[in-house]
C-alpha cells in the first residue's frame, strides 16, 4: 500500500500526497479494502486554506510513528470538504451530534459500510487541555474495534438513525410568506445586532452577507431607516476592521474577536463574492463613498488574485504563509517607516491603527482604517507603496480548485456590481467565467462540482451548484440581453427539478441528486450558513427564471412551494435564513419584472432604480421572451413594469419609471 493522492484534482489532497500515511480518496475501492481487511475507516476532512488542518498534518500526518499506527489499524481516507460537500455534511452532522460542536479538521471513525461510530475534530500530538493525543485515540479506537465490536455496532446504528431522522426536512410552517412575516423576521434579526461593533453575536464573528442582502431588500420595500442603518453600521465596521484587507481589497473568512480587528487570514472566494453583491447594492442605494470603494476593492482582489488561467476563480488563499499565520499581512511601526520613510510612516501608523504593542502577535498589527483621513490622495499613495512592498513578501498559497457554486456567486456579484457602478469590464469577466464553466463543468448534460487546471473532477454537482449557476446565467442575460444564457439556465433548472426535488414533499430539496453516490444518509439542509443553502439558491433561481421565459409556470410554482416550506425558518430562526429572506423579499414585491425595449438612459435607470431581485431585461422588440409583443412607444424606448402576472402601462421617462417601481 502507498499514499494515493498524488493524482488528485484537489489541491488540499495533493498537500497530503507526501505524507507517510496511506491516504486514498473516498470511493468504493477504499470501502471495499476496509471490508476485506476488517478494519475501520479513518476519515479526515478539511480544506486547503484551513490553519488547524495544516497544524494537525504537521504534528501527526507527517510523523512516521503516527502514520504507521494509522496504516496498520485503519483504511485512511482524505476528503476535501469543498470538493465533496455531501460527505462533509453527513459526517459533520454526525460530529455535532456526538460532540456538540464541529469544525475542521474533522476526524471520524467509520465502519467499512461508512457508518460513523466516533467523531471529533482536531487532536494534538501530545495530550493537551483535556484532549487525548492523536496516537492515544488511535490506540483506543483500534482496541475498541477488536474487542468491543458490539459497542461499535450499537453506536453506529444510533448515529445513523439520528442522521436519517435529521435529514427528513423542515417541519411545516404555520405562517404565510408576506410582508408581516418578513417585517417580523427583520425585527428579530435587528434585535440581535451587536450595537457596539456591528454584526451579530460575539467572537468569532463572520460576515453576515446573506442577512445584509435580505435586509437591504427589506429596506427597499419598506423604506425603514433603522433597517438601512443596521446594514450600514455592519458594513462600515467590517470595512474599517482588520478583516478587510486595507491594501489589497477583499475580506478574510472571519474575525477571531468581536470587533473585526484580527482576522483568520484565509480568504475564501464565496465570502468575497457574497460581500461584493451586498456592497455593490449598498453603494447603489446610498451612493456613499465607502461601500463604493469597498466594492471596487473586492472586485479588484477577485480579478487580480483569484483569476485562473481558464478565466474562472480559485477557491481560496491560505491562512498561513510558510506555516506562519498572517505573515504576509501584518505590520510594525518600524516596517511602515522602512517602506514609507519617517514622516509618511508615522502618519500611516496613525491612519491604519498600527501601534507599538500591536494587535496581533509579536507586536505586529493588522491594518485597520478607523476613519477616512482628510488627505485621500496621500492615503492612496501610501496604500500603493505598502501594497507594492507587501507583494515582495512571501505570499500565502492558493487553492486553484474551481468550484461551480462559488464561481457562480462571483459571476452574479461581478455582474450586479458592474451594472451598479458602471464597470462593464466586470461583466465581461463574469461572462468569460460563465463560458468556461459551461464548457468544462457541464459534462454529458450533467453539472460537475469542481475542476483544477482545466481538468474536471468526478464529483457530481450538488444543489447549490445548480441554483447558483442558474442565477448567474440569468444575471448575465439581464446585463447583456443575450438569450444564449437562457437555454443552459433552463436546462439546469429542469435537471434540478428532476434530480433534487423531493417528490414526496413539495418545496423540499435534497442536496445531492437521486442518482448520486449513496451515503449513509442523503443530505438535506435548507439552513443558510456562510453560504446560502442549496434550497434557497434554487428557490432564487426558479423565481427569476419564471419571469424570464414564456412558460415559467412550473418554475414559479416550485419557487413558491420552496418559500412556503422555508417559512418556518423565517418565522423561528431568521438569523439562519438570510438568503431565504433575500428571495422572499423579491417574491413579495411581485416579483418585479421590467421589460425595456430600446437602449439608452431609460435602461440604465431601470438597472439603477429597480429593487434587488427584480428581473430587468432590455433590448430590441421581440429579441427575447420578456420583450415579445412589447413595441417601442411612438418610436421611443419604453419600460413595461410587471409584478407577478400584472403589468402596468408602458412608461417612457425616468421619472415615470421611478414612480412605477415604487408603487
Amino acid at each position: 500500500m502507498a499514499n494515493r493522492l498524488a493524482e488528485s484534482l484537489s489541491p488540499y489532497l495533493r498537500q497530503h500526497a507526501g505524507n507517510p500515511v496511506h491516504w486514498q480518496e473516498w470511493g468504493g475501492d477504499a470501502l471495499a479494502e476496509a471490508r476485506d481487511r476488517d478494519v475501520p475507516i479513518l476519515l479526515s476532512v478539511g480544506y486547503a486554506a484551513c490553519h488547524w488542518c495544516h497544524v494537525m498534518a504537521h504534528e501527526s500526518f507527517e510523523d512516521d510513528h503516527t502514520a504507521a499506527l494509522m496504516n496498520e489499524h485503519f483504511v485512511c481516507i482524505k476528503v476535501d470538504r469543498e470538493e465533496r460537500p455531501d460527505i462533509d455534511a453527513v459526517y459533520m452532522n454526525a460530529t455535532v451530534a456526538m460532540t456538540g460542536q464541529g469544525g475542521w479538521p474533522m476526524t471520524c471513525f467509520l465502519t467499512p459500510g461508512g457508518e460513523p461510530f466516533y467523531c471529533g475534530t482536531y487532536y494534538p500530538k501530545a495530550p493537551r487541555g483535556g484532549m487525548p493525543s492523536f496516537t492515544q485515540l488511535l490506540g483506543a479506537i483500534a482496541d475498541t474495534w477488536r474487542n468491543r465490536r458490539d459497542d461499535v455496532a450499537k453506536a453506529a446504528a444510533a448515529i445513523v438513525a439520528e442522521l436519517q431522522r435529521s435529514s427528513g426536512g423542515l417541519p411545516p410552517g404555520t405562517r404565510m410568506i408576506g410582508p408581516e412575516l418578513l417585517d417580523a423576521a427583520a425585527a428579530s434579526v435587528a434585535g440581535d445586532e451587536d450595537k457596539i461593533h456591528g454584526g451579530f453575536g460575539g467572537a468569532p464573528k463572520f460576515p453576515p452577507s446573506n442577512l445584509l442582502e435580505g435586509l437591504l431588500r427589506g429596506y427597499e420595500r419598506t423604506g425603514d431607516a433603522e433597517t438601512l442603518g443596521l446594514v450600514e453600521r455592519t458594513a462600515e465596521a467590517m470595512a474599517r476592521g482588520g478583516i478587510h484587507d486595507q491594501l489589497g481589497g477583499g475580506f478574510a473568512r472571519y474575525s477571531v474577536d468581536s470587533g473585526w480587528v484580527v482576522p483568520h487570514f484565509e480568504k475564501m472566494l464565496y465570502d468575497n463574492a457574497l460581500l461584493l453583491r451586498v456592497c455593490a447594492h449598498l453603494a447603489r442605494i446610498t451612493d456613499s463613498t465607502l461601500p463604493r470603494r469597498v466594492t471596487e476593492g473586492i472586485a479588484g482582489f477577485l480579478l487580480r488574485d483569484l483569476r485562473t488561467g481558464e478565466g474562472c476563480f480559485a477557491s481560496a488563499l491560505d491562512a498561513d504563509t510558510d506555516g506562519v499565520e498572517g505573515l504576509t499581512y501584518v505590520w510594525t511601526p518600524q516596517q511602515l517607516v522602512d517602506v514609507l520613510g519617517d514622516e509618511d510612516g508615522a502618519w500611516a501608523a496613525g491612519v491604519f491603527a498600527v501601534t507599538d504593542t500591536g494587535t496581533f502577535e509579536a507586536g505586529a498589527s493588522v491594518l485597520q482604517l478607523p476613519a477616512d483621513p482628510d488627505d485621500q490622495a496621500r492615503t492612496d499613495s501610501v496604500r500603493v507603496r505598502l501594497f507594492r512592498a507587501r507583494s515582495t513578501r512571501p505570499q500565502p498559497g492558493r487553492d486553484d480548485k474551481v468550484v461551480t457554486a462559488w464561481n457562480a456567486l462571483a459571476i452574479t456579484g461581478l455582474v450586479e456590481a458592474g451594472l451598479a457602478l458602471g464597470r462593464p469590464g466586470w461583466v465581461d469577466a463574469a461572462a468569460a467565467c460563465a463560458r468556461a464553466l459551461l464548457s468544462l463543468h457541464l459534462v454529458d448534460g450533467r453539472l460537475r462540482r469542481a475542476s483544477l487546471g482545466g481538468s474536471v473532477g468526478a464529483p457530481a454537482g450538488v444543489l447549490e451548484d445548480h441554483g447558483a449557476l442558474i442565477t448567474a446565467l440569468l444575471a448575465l442575460y439581464q446585463a447583456t440581453g443575450e438569450v444564449r444564457w437562457l437555454d443552459p439556465a433552463r436546462q439546469l433548472a429542469d435537471t434540478a427539478l428532476t434530480h433534487f426535488a423531493d417528490p414526496d414533499r413539495p418545496g423540499s430539496w435534497f442536496d445531492t441528486a437521486h442518482d448520486a453516490q449513496q451515503l449513509v444518509a442523503r443530505p438535506r439542509d435548507p439552513v443558510d450558513g456562510a453560504t446560502p443553502s442549496g434550497a434557497a439558491l434554487i428557490a432564487e433561481a426558479l423565481l427569476t427564471l419564471a419571469g424570464a421565459v414564456d412558460d415559467g409556470g412550473r418554475y414559479a410554482e416550485a419557487a413558491d412551494a420552496s418559500l412556503g416550506a422555508a417559512s418556518v425558518l423565517l418565522d423561528r430562526a431568521p438569523r439562519s435564513a438570510g438568503h431565504w429572506l433575500t428571495v422572499a423579499e423579491a417574491a413579495v414585491r411581485g416579483p418585479i419584472q421590467v421589460a425595456l425595449v430600446g437602449e439608452g438612459e431609460l435602461l440604465r435607470a431601470a438597472r439603477r432604480e429597480a429593487p434587488g431581485g427584480s428581473l430587468v431585461v432590455g433590448g430590441e422588440p421581440d429579441s427575447s421572451p420578456l420583450l415579445r409583443g412589447r413595441p417601442l412607444v411612438d418610436g421611443a424606448p419604453a419600460a413595461y413594469v410587471c409584478r407577478g402576472f400584472v403589468c402596468d402601462r408602458p412608461v417612457g421617462s425616468v421619472s415615470a419609471l421611478r414612480e412605477a417601481l415604487t408603487q
